[in-house]
């Protein structure tokens, strides 16, 4: 395959670059055999649909309210959601910067180390302002045991939340630029997987979802204007 063929060489072609550093070669000979040429395919990557965001949304509503924010972050701001690695369990109610409409990733919290600003779409906000941060901790007590039922109902893989985020965000605003800048990733990654996975009207949709029951706060942190 041309894939095995340029991981052999690949392989060969490091152990001449060690030689020739060690005077062993008067030059790399495998510079004259250039490496196979693969067409890449695109892929897609694995979403929800719009229809079973807000049914996911609406069943945490209903039956596990402490674990809104930690999903309604992941959903509809990409953060990464892993429990054990994930930026999520580094993502602190400092970051939001609710006046900006902004939440303020740091390089310490980037799994790349790079910083990053997503901007909080209106729905988002809603949701952070029915269930606010001071009364509903982004990462609850029991939010493994409530993540696995979610997992089971709704067959979320790793990171379907992320993809499903970065997939209408580019359905929506048409910007592969900035879709990259708020999920973190190359130019080139968002139009291999995301681009035109989703369509204008199914994203307005997705961006219209929005919290059911309301918690009378002043502020989405829970904290007096």
């Amino acid at each position: 395959a041309l894939k095995t063929y340029n991981n052999r060489r690949g392989i060969v072609s490091t152990f001449l670059k060690f030689a020739l550093q060690r005077y062993w070669l008067a030059d790399n000979p495998l510079v004259k055999i250039p490496p196979r040429r693969i067409r890449r395919r695109r892929s897609s990557a694995a979403t929800l649909t719009a229809e079973q965001g807000g049914k996911l949304m609406a069943c945490l509503e209903e039956n596990h309210p402490t674990a809104v924010p930690f999903f309604a972050l992941c959903l509809f701001a990409g953060i990464r959601p892993c429990l054990r690695t994930g930026e999520i369990l580094r993502l602190k109610p400092g970051h939001l910067k609710l006046a900006e409409n902004v939440i303020r990733i740091d390089g310490e919290m980037s799994k790349v180390r790079e910083p990053r600003t997503v901007t909080i779409q209106p729905n988002l906000a809603a949701w952070l302002q029915a269930y606010p941060l001071k009364k509903f901790p982004i990462i609850p007590a029991n939010l493994q045991h409530i993540r696995e039922k979610a997992v089971e109902k709704f067959s979320l893989s790793h990171d379907v939340m992320r993809h499903t985020f970065i997939s209408m965000h580019v359905a929506k605003f048409r910007s592969i630029g900035e879709a990259a800048l708020q999920a973190g990733n190359s130019e080139s990654i968002i139009r291999r997987h995301y681009l035109d996975l989703k369509d204008t009207p199914e994203a307005e949709e997705f961006w219209g979802i929005l919290p059911k029951h309301t918690t009378a706060t002043a502020s989405p942190l829970g904290e007096a204007a």
